[in-house]
């Protein structure tokens, strides 16, 4: 995979800053979706392929995207199909961070230190280019307003935007509720976007990483798994301050 365009997390996390604060909407939320966003870039690059509800691999040459090909050994070394909830559900330590150290480097983005609450060291990241950011936005304002079937990548960019709540930060307000209803249902126009999102809105609203054990179920009886649907989530997540040797903290 050349480098000549964005990724999908790349545009996710794009989108989810926000230009004048140089936080991050929806930060515990966008950690699943930046998950989620790896996968359908990898499906994009023909390396993955869904398979029911299940994420298979299907070419496992490397893409030439570090991040993503550490995704892909780690799909190839599950040895099976696996499950795109479990998937998105597992630990991400650090992807928010990798993501943004990479926009740092290529000059996207800048690091502006702080602190919060007068004491823990904080780091904001402003866009340097904010005409990137607008490009990417304008994709989805085109697809909301015209009704056009959007390509695939925006399509996916969608679908993830809606699962992990940024339809509030894009379209805020009483008079942005048709473009946030408008990008719900952009979700049916990419199979894999659609399928990683309702994973990312499941994981949300309950479903665990690891298969569930049911311990109080009778032997022999298991309780059959089911899909349900999730609201919109919660907008302002707060952020949970890191620990351990950070030296510094992520604002989200």
């Amino acid at each position: 995979m050349g480098r000549s365009r964005r990724t999908l997390p790349e545009e996710l996390l794009l989108l989810a800053l926000d230009p004048a604060t140089g936080t991050t909407a929806q930060p515990q939320s966008l950690d699943l979706g930046l998950a989620g966003a790896q996968l359908v870039e990898l499906a994009l690059a023909g390396r993955i392929a869904p398979d029911g509800d299940r994420i298979a691999v299907v070419v496992p040459r490397p893409t030439g995207d570090p991040t993503l090909d550490c995704a892909l050994e780690l799909l190839r070394r599950r040895g099976a199909p696996v499950r795109a909830v479990h998937w998105i559900g597992g630990p991400r330590l650090g992807l928010r961070q990798t993501y943004l150290s990479y926009l740092e480097r290529c000059g996207m983005v800048h690091a502006v230190a702080g602190q919060m609450c007068g004491v823990l060291p904080t780091t904001r990241y402003q866009a340097t280019d904010n005409e990137i950011s607008r490009e990417i936005r304008a994709r989805l304002d085109s697809a909301i307003r015209t009704g056009v079937p959007p390509d695939p990548r925006t399509a996916a960019l969608a679908a993830l935007a809606h699962a992990v709540g940024l339809g509030k930060h894009l379209y805020p307000g009483n008079e942005g509720r048709s473009s946030r209803s408008r990008l719900r249902d952009l979700i049916r126009h990419d199979p894999m976007g659609g399928l990683v999102a309702h994973a990312v809105m499941d994981v949300q609203n309950g479903a665990g990483a690891q298969p569930r054990r049911g311990p109080t179920a009778p032997p022999g009886r298991q309780a059959a798994p089911g899909v349900r649907s999730a609201p919109e989530p919660a907008h302002g997540v707060p952020m949970q301050p890191r620990h351990g040797s950070m030296a510094r903290a992520v604002a989200h």
